[in-house]
């Protein structure tokens, strides 16, 4: 038997703001999910992304303690085009996420940004800057 990855957890300190912030990146996220303490979607490939808060981490880890520092996990959403980049930045942004990184053309083809989640973890927004590439 070979294992295979079939889930990434997301662990948060807001529940409700973590869920708000991925419903914004288009996640289809249950409404009333934020009375949960636990959470997980189906992503269109078949793995799970999961949310888990804090407490409930703590309730079977006594020793866990917030991480402080650099980031653990990045995760990426890929855009259909540069201008979709830029609108979900503005978009996430303006709903008052930090941006990390404003948008810009990196050097290996790409329109690329970076915000924060409500955690404080990046999320990367990007999108082939030629648009018959994807």
């Amino acid at each position: 038997m070979t294992p295979r990855l079939d889930a990434i957890g997301i662990i948060t300190a807001d529940l409700a703001a973590s869920l708000a912030f991925y419903r914004r990146l288009g996640l289809d996220i249950p409404e009333g999910a934020e009375s949960a303490p636990h959470v997980e979607v189906t992503l269109p490939g078949g793995q799970r992304l999961l949310w888990d808060t804090e407490e409930v981490i703590a309730s079977f880890d006594p020793a866990w303690k917030r991480p402080a520092g650099g980031e653990r996990l990045g995760l990426a959403f890929a855009c259909d085009s540069p201008a979709e980049v830029d609108a979900l930045y503005a978009d996430l942004v303006g709903a008052g996420h930090p941006g990390h990184a404003k948008p810009w053309d990196a050097e290996w083809g790409q329109r690329y940004a970076v915000v924060l989640d409500p955690d404080g973890c990046g999320v990367s927004l990007f999108a082939s800057a030629s648009p018959a590439a994807k």
